[in-house]
């Protein structure tokens, strides 16, 4: 079955232009300049369409697993749920990013985290999901016990991203605990200062153990045996840079400083940052602002984190000043920039051959861009 849109503003990965985009079987048949005048044509009256987004990271699945402090929901239902949400907002892609261990307030990863992945297989395997899903593995090295917590995921079917994070405090996230970023795990954690402030004592005392070090290399080997893009969370110095580059590390996730997201640059990784930081026009947790690494051109990748829309918007947002990024640039930054980082060589460009993940946005007179209509391999899911 072909469809076909025309009076298009089409996006590619090179340019943007008035035009039509043809797709048949699942997957895109032909991408010119031209207006169509074939019967059942669709006039997109100027709409935008562009690829479907990829999401490389987010953490909204956990939101609808557990929508209330200590209360979990269905896992295919949650699945479901965090499915439609990203859908509506043109992310075609999904990286579930979950967490092998850690714990916000009465939410503990490490025991929620298998439930979850079954939710979402069992939800795939019923067809119930509009998007393509895919895990991406969060692993925390400053705790002892890693590797005896991730092995048993290793092997999972969707996993296709793996990253190493450490939050040992007074450094790269946590470097600098001024009182917004207190403020901010209070509300995290439901805990006072000053038991916040013993907590991170105690955490400091344990990472100093060689555990680190070992995390990371069973992590990096895991996923170079694996063929798995490998990712080096919130990177502050150049020697975070060198020490992730040498472990194989081909993606930088959310640098912390403006001088980490261009030295990542200079090093070949593809930098991705968070786009609510965008929306918000800062850090919530004191870090460099997204707008300044976009003003610098030192980021390739918008990722939605925890707020899906910001996703769509955040691309639009590069168009405009101060940043003033081609559409096709612009747009790259959550289609093929997060598809070239993940090896993903069936989407992410309007080309012959690849998937019919498509998007079509209407731009209105306010900051929202509208997505009208999003289909996946052809087929019209939101």
């Amino acid at each position: 079955m072909e469809t076909i849109f025309t009076n298009a503003q089409i996006v590619t990965a090179e340019a943007d232009f008035m035009g039509s985009v043809v797709f048949q079987d699942g997957r895109i048949a032909a991408v010119d300049d031209q207006s169509s005048t074939a019967p059942g044509a669709i006039d997109c009256q100027g709409d935008v369409v562009m690829p479907g987004l990829i999401d490389l990271h987010t953490d909204n699945l956990e939101k609808h697993y557990m929508p209330r402090p200590d209360v979990t929901w269905d896992s295919i239902g949650a699945a479901i749920a965090h499915d439609a949400q990203m859908a509506a907002s043109g992310i075609t892609t999904v990286f579930d990013s979950l967490s092998v261990r850690g714990a916000s307030k009465t939410f503990d990863r490490r025991e929620h985290l298998t439930p979850m992945l079954d939710g979402v297989i069992e939800a795939r395997q019923m067809d119930l999901l509009r998007a393509d899903h895919k895990l991406h593995l969060r692993c925390e090295v400053s705790i002892p016990g890693l590797e005896e917590e991730l092995a048993p995921h290793l092997d999972h079917p969707l996993l296709s991203l793996i990253s190493v994070m450490d939050h040992t405090p007074g450094q790269r996230q946590y470097r600098n605990m001024t009182e917004e970023s207190f403020a901010a795990m209070l509300a995290k954690y439901d805990r006072t200062k000053e038991e916040i402030q013993k907590a991170m004592e105690q955490f400091r005392l344990r990472a100093k153990g060689h555990h680190i070090a070992d995390n990371r290399a069973f992590v990096s080997g895991a996923a170079a045996s694996r063929n798995i893009p490998y990712a080096s969370h919130d990177d502050e110095t150049g020697e975070h840079i060198i020490e992730a580059v040498q472990e194989g590390a081909t993606i930088a996730e959310f640098p912390v400083t403006l001088e980490a997201a261009a030295l990542s640059k200079e090093y070949g990784m593809d930098v991705i940052m968070g786009a609510p930081n965008l929306l918000r026009g800062g850090s919530h947790s004191g870090n460099v602002a997204v707008s300044d690494v976009a003003k610098a051109r030192s980021m390739d990748i918008l990722a939605s984190d925890y707020l899906p829309l910001s996703m769509i918007r955040g691309a639009f947002m590069l168009t405009e000043a101060p940043f003033n990024w081609s559409l096709s640039d612009a747009i790259n930054t959550v289609t093929q920039g997060p598809a070239k980082a993940a090896r993903l060589t069936d989407r992410g460009t309007l080309t012959n051959g690849l998937r019919a993940d498509m998007v079509r946005v209407r731009r209105s007179g306010n900051d929202w861009p509208k997505v009208s209509g999003v289909w996946v391999e052809g087929a019209r899911v939101a």
